[in-house]
């Protein structure tokens, strides 16, 4: 490809709506452009990398033992309603009707419809496992599209179903795409971490992200730097923290007028937040108060929340009403004298306190020397892991303090068990002729997401900064004075060269300033740039540059090429 012919609009200026660096840099080296919120048209140096992620997707499905297939975007509300997803899944479906008055939606994901596609068709233990994927869109109607490809209406995914005949089987799956996902990552030349995670709306059993580790990444990650546990934030284990140990005194009330934080109480009362209990109340999407008690100085994890309450999609703030309906003063909230049958979540480390402080439900007093072993009815309470991790928290699996670090989630395998095949009817009949509904597993990659992603980590000031595998263009050579005819046509020659040997290169040719032409290789970020000046026609000497590093070296016509093979293999 010639840069003459090439439709790669660049910019010099940063779009004011482009909030993070892969944002303003996809519009800036003309790889996307926006065409309504969280939606965008792929420019072709964005489609090329986009097809070469999709590529190194597809070569280990397909070696992992995946079939691709393509399934319809357009969806039929009678699968939704068979898996109980139609009216649960939320305002992210993007609903419609045909002309005859049937509901469909755009596929937000594709359980249902893969399920549906192999409950006529496997019938027999023989046929298992099987593995079937997908690379197509997908659409969500998200609240707040932003940050580009890192969270839009439209986008790309991969997503392949499994299928066995047991839990084992499931999880030899799992272990295949897990393995598959590492394998995917490390190709594109990209740092991550496997992290446990929560399954959220999909459901199922177990999981884990894979988080290209990024600055701007939305996902926090917890890890232990002595073992490999690692998690999101959403998800980390966390032990109860134990409290020293003392003598428990009599429960009282305590006057603390204006102390409806937990910042003015302990100033009013002159103790750490660790000896506090805070109270959280909110209600969920079928309009059930839920209050959540939890150290001072902790934060509640609204995930964990969630996976405690069957049927519970979404949380909110509760309103006083509610809360004062079931006996609660807000600012003044505790567990003591709470209506019986009101649905209270209690901390694990909560427990472990002697002699705290808590609301008294009423308005500015508490109650001190709470012993909440002692004090709390065990039998209107539930106790559990409920807070967000934080770093030095211990790590559940050794001990060791952990570390936290900042992530973006480009990939997700799940565990489904039977959750979809025995709502939609997908079975098989085993060994002994009994009929079994399918285990599944799903496993997804958002590509543009990737992409994204790929920048976040790669970039510098002056632009991107591709790793070789996933670049729109391994080299670019540039005639510095496209004019010139002798320039032109020995940069042709080397440009040539180059595709003759299986190096994906692009010609510069543009009759523009030198200056103009580095900024923008600078920009897109070519890993590799060759440049064909008035010493590489009077004297063969050709000047290699590499992106990454910034190095620049000086061959002969002999040699160039081989030594441009060596660079691109460090890459």
């Amino acid at each position: 490809m010639r840069a003459s012919s090439l439709y790669a609009p660049t910019l010099r200026n940063t779009p004011a709506e482009a909030e993070i660096v892969s944002h303003q840099l996809m519009y800036r080296a003309g790889l996307i452009r926006k065409v309504a919120g969280g939606m965008y048209t792929f420019l072709p140096l964005g489609w090329r990398v986009i097809r070469k992620i999709e590529q190194i997707i597809r070569e280990e499905m397909d070696a992992a033992g995946g079939q691709e297939v393509m399934m319809p975007i357009l969806q039929p509300a009678e699968l939704w309603e068979e898996s109980g997803r139609w009216a649960a899944y939320g305002d992210e479906m993007m609903r419609m009707k045909d002309r005859h008055g049937r509901n469909f939606c755009l596929g937000p994901t594709h359980e249902e419809m893969i399920t549906d596609l192999v409950r006529d068709e496997v019938r027999s233990y023989k046929q298992l496992p099987l593995l079937l994927y997908q690379i197509q869109d997908k659409f969500r109607d998200e609240r707040r599209p932003r940050f580009g490809l890192m969270r839009s209406r439209e986008f790309i995914m991969k997503d392949l179903y499994s299928f066995d005949k047991d839990v084992e089987g499931m999880n030899a799956s799992y272990q295949k795409m897990y393995d598959a996902y590492t394998r995917i990552y490390n190709r594109m030349g990209l740092a991550f971490r496997p992290v446990e995670a929560d399954n959220g709306a999909i459901g199922g059993g177990h999981s884990h992200e894979f988080t290209v580790l990024a600055d701007a990444g939305e996902s926090n990650i917890a890890y232990c730097p002595h073992c490999d546990y690692a998690a999101s934030d959403e998800k980390a284990e966390l032990a109860p923290i134990s409290a020293p140990a003392e003598d428990a005194l009599p429960l009282e009330k305590v006057a603390t007028p204006g102390t409806n934080t937990i910042e003015s109480l302990c100033d009013f009362l002159k103790i750490p937040a660790e000896k506090t209990i805070k109270a959280v109340a909110y209600q969920t999407d079928a309009d059930e108060l839920v209050l959540v008690f939890l150290l001072g100085d902790h934060e509640v994890n609204e995930v964990k929340v969630i996976n405690q309450i069957a049927g519970a999609l979404e949380l909110r703030m509760a309103d006083e009403a509610a809360i004062r309906a079931a006996g609660g003063c807000p600012g003044f909230m505790g567990p003591i004298g709470i209506k019986n049958g009101t649905r209270i979540l209690v901390d694990a480390s909560v427990m472990e306190l002697h002699n705290a402080v808590t609301g008294a439900n009423e308005q500015d007093v508490h109650y001190k020397n709470v012993n909440p072993a002692r004090d709390f009815d065990a039998a209107a309470i539930t106790v559990t892991d409920l807070r967000m991790v934080r770093e030095g928290d211990p790590c559940p699996h050794c001990g060791t303090p952990l570390k936290m670090t900042r992530g973006i989630e480009a990939g997700q395998v799940f565990t489904l068990g039977t959750k979809y095949s025995a709502a939609i009817g997908a079975t098989f009949l085993d060994e002994q002729g009994k009929e079994q509904p399918l285990y599944m597993g799903c496993y997804g990659i958002g590509v543009g997401r990737t992409m994204a992603a790929a920048i976040e980590q790669n970039n510098d000031a002056q632009g991107i900064v591709w790793p070789r595998a996933i670049a729109p263009y391994e080299v670019v050579v540039v005639a510095v004075n496209a004019k010139k005819d002798d320039q032109l046509a020995y940069a042709e020659a080397i440009y040539e060269e180059c595709q003759a040997a299986h190096i994906d290169t692009l010609l510069d040719d543009r009759k523009e300033r030198a200056g103009v032409k580095f900024k923008d290789c600078d920009l897109i970020g070519y890993p590799v740039r060759i440049t064909i000046g008035p010493k590489a026609v009077e004297a063969g000497d050709i000047e290699v540059k590499v992106r990454k590093t910034g190095e620049v070296y000086h061959f002969t016509r002999e040699d160039y090429l081989a030594k441009v093979r060596e660079l691109l293999e460090k890459l």
